[in-house]
C-alpha cells in the first residue's frame, strides 16, 4: 500500500496539475514543517494515514466510476485533513499548482515518505 500512498495523495491533491512561478523554497518548506508537526505526534500519524488509506479508496472508487462513494470518502477525507491543522490543508491545497514531476514535486514527496513510512508499520 505505501507505494500507492503518495501517488494517489499526490493524484487527489494535485488535479488539476498546472506549474506556476513561485518562491521555489515555499512549498518544500511547508511540507517539511507539515511533517515535523504531524511526525511528533502518534494521533497525527494515525490521521494521516487514514488520510492515505482513504485517498487509495477514493482512487479505487474514481476507476469504478462509483461517483457516490468517492464524494462520500472525499468529505470524509476533507474532516481528518482539519484535524490535522491549517498547514496541513494549506500545503495539500498548494500541491494542486506543483507538477510531481518537478524538483518541488519530487522533493515534496520524499519530505511526505518517512510519514508513509510510519503507515506501513500499522
Amino acid at each position: 500500500m505505501t507505494a500507492k500512498l503518495i501517488p494517489a495523495i499526490l493524484a487527489i491533491a494535485a488535479l488539476p496539475v498546472c506549474a506556476h512561478a513561485q518562491d521555489a523554497s515555499a512549498p518544500v518548506a511547508a511540507a517539511q514543517r507539515v511533517v515535523k508537526a504531524i511526525s511528533s505526534d502518534p494521533a497525527k500519524i494515525a490521521i494521516y494515514c487514514d488520510i492515505g488509506k482513504l485517498g487509495v479508496q477514493i482512487e479505487d472508487a474514481n476507476e469504478a466510476k462509483d461517483r457516490k462513494t468517492a464524494e462520500m470518502l472525499t468529505l470524509k477525507m476533507k474532516e481528518l485533513e482539519k484535524q490535522l491543522g491549517p498547514e496541513y490543508v494549506s500545503l495539500m491545497n498548494g500541491l494542486q499548482d506543483i507538477d510531481p514531476e518537478t524538483d518541488d514535486g519530487v522533493e515534496i514527496e520524499a519530505t511526505l515518505r518517512p510519514l508513509d513510512r510510519s503507515c506501513a508499520k500499522e
